[in-house]
Parts: C-alpha cells; structure tokens; sequence
C-alpha cells in the first residue's frame, strides 16, 4: 500500500469506526428505516457537491447504471438498515465483532470470483489474527450481549455477509465508472427505496426532534456515507477487496481510543492485545 492507501484507510477507519456510537444514539428517538433514509439523503446532499466540482462522467448504458442498482441495494440499503435495526437489540461491542467478520466472508467469496485475490496461507492467518483481536478486544462486553438480542446478531451477521459480495462485485464490475459516480449512484438508488419502504414499515413517519439525533443523522451522512464512500471505493480499486475490507478489524480500536479520551474508560491489557492483534493482522496482510 501507498502512503496514500493508508492515509484513505485511516481515515476510513475514523469515518466507520465511529459510526456505531451515531447509531446507536440516533435509535433510542427513530426507527432504523427512516435513520437510514435520511443518513443517505445527506449522504447524497454531500456528494452532490463533489459532483458539481469534479464533474465525472455518469454512466452511459443500462449495464452500468444496473451495476449501480445493484451495489445501492447489497453494499448500502440492506446492510445499513440490517445494522440499525440489529442495533435497537445488541450493543456497539457484539456488533463490532459480527461486522468484524466481513473479510472472512470477503476472501471466500473473492477466491471464487476473482482472479487475483487467492486464499494463501499467510492471508488466511492474518485475517483469522485480526479477528481474534476483535474478539479479545471487546471480549468484557461480549457475554451480557450474546446472552440475548439473537434476532440483532443474527441481522448483523446477515448484514456483513452484503457487505462482502458487495467488495468482491464492485471489484469485479466496477472498473469503468468514475469513483465519484460509485460513491453517489448507489446511494441514490438505496435511497429511493428506502423512501418507498419507510411509510410502509414505520408509519407515521416523524421527523426527529432531539439535537443530538439531527447532529447523529449529519455525522453519519456527511462524514459515514458521503466521505466515508469515497475513500472506500478508492481503496477497493487501489488494494482490492480483501483489504479494503479489513477496515472493519479497526472499528473497535476506534471505539477504545473514543471511549479513553472522551468517556473516562480505562485502558487495559485486553484491550491492547486485542488492538495489537488487530493492527498486526493489517499490516502482515499489506506485506509483499
């Protein structure tokens, strides 16, 4: 990886990691369809900005523009509303070890459809590694959610095997769609059919009226889809799928290094351990 890979992947990470504390907040007031609704029209809001400056081309047949359909359903509108929903029931800490399991499903999948992302020994262990970081690193907090919340862990779970096939299919049918329409043209088709769902699932629908629930909506669209998106399809271009989405082992190193500074936790040996592992399995699976 490039200097810049890293920086993207950083980043990402900060954008990610720290999005489950945003949703875990903006649920206690509304329902995880109208939350994710409106965190993809910010989303949107935002990316529509780049595109007046950038000016990328849009797609110019029905296969490409089906490819975008595609994507907006498996790696946005799925996903994000498994998670939110799954997050009424379980907390931050089991959802970040089920998320934590996407590049387990990504390598499986990406041996199969990709030509140059095999299962190799030493990619194997590292991606085993850093999940057993995650383990070790929220493993205080697993048993009181395991023990219940089975319908949001298995939602969670669900929502990890999309975003896999979604990595691996935006690698093999992305090449020739400007990265800026890959981050913009799949939330517009997400969102549309989370507009025509919301109504359905969640009527009445009520606007949020709390400050903290808008600052949640706007943090998660602005910085969780609208930037976040732009680094991601990035890097599935420039590093490939399998790590790309290795970012997930970061999420709950976001969420120790939050919870020490602004929350008063104290950081202890698992807690290093587990993000040692986790940072370890990065880099070994980024070594030539």
């Amino acid at each position: 990886m490039k200097t810049k890979d890293w920086l993207a992947f950083i980043s990402l990470s900060l954008a990610w990691g720290s999005s489950f504390l945003w949703i875990k907040i903006a649920v206690q007031e509304i329902g995880p369809f109208l939350l994710v609704a409106l965190r993809i029209l910010t989303g949107i809001l935002g990316l529509l900005v780049v595109v007046a400056i950038k000016r990328p081309p849009w797609p110019s047949t029905s296969r490409q523009w089906g490819i975008l359909a595609v994507m907006g359903m498996l790696n946005v509108a799925l996903p994000f509303t498994l998670i939110s929903w799954g997050q009424q029931y379980i907390d931050s800490a089991v959802t970040s070890v089920l998320n934590s399991s996407v590049p387990i499903f990504t390598v499986l999948i990406a041996h199969f459809w990709l030509d140059d992302e095999k299962i190799t020994g030493p990619r194997a262990f590292a991606i085993l590694l850093g999940f057993a970081g995650v383990v070790v690193l929220v493993s205080r907090d697993m048993r009181a959610g395991l023990e219940a919340g089975v319908m949001g862990q298995l939602a969670v779970l669900v929502a990890a095997i999309f975003y896999a096939v979604s990595a691996v299919f935006i690698r093999r049918h992305g090449s020739g769609i400007d990265a800026t329409i890959k981050s913009i043209g799949p939330l517009l088709f997400a969102d549309a059919a989370l507009w025509i769902a919301t109504p359905m699932v969640e009527s009445p629908v009520t606007l949020p009226s709390l400050p903290l629930t808008w600052a949640a909506i706007l943090w998660l669209g602005i910085i969780g889809s609208c930037i976040a998106y732009l680094l991601y399809f990035y890097l599935i271009t420039s590093i490939g799928a399998t790590r790309s989405t290795m970012v997930v082992y970061t999420f709950p190193v976001v969420g120790v290094i939050l919870g020490v500074l602004f929350l008063g936790e104290v950081l202890d040996g698992s807690l290093m351990l587990g993000g040692g592992l986790a940072i370890a399995s990065i880099i070994l699976i980024n070594r030539k």
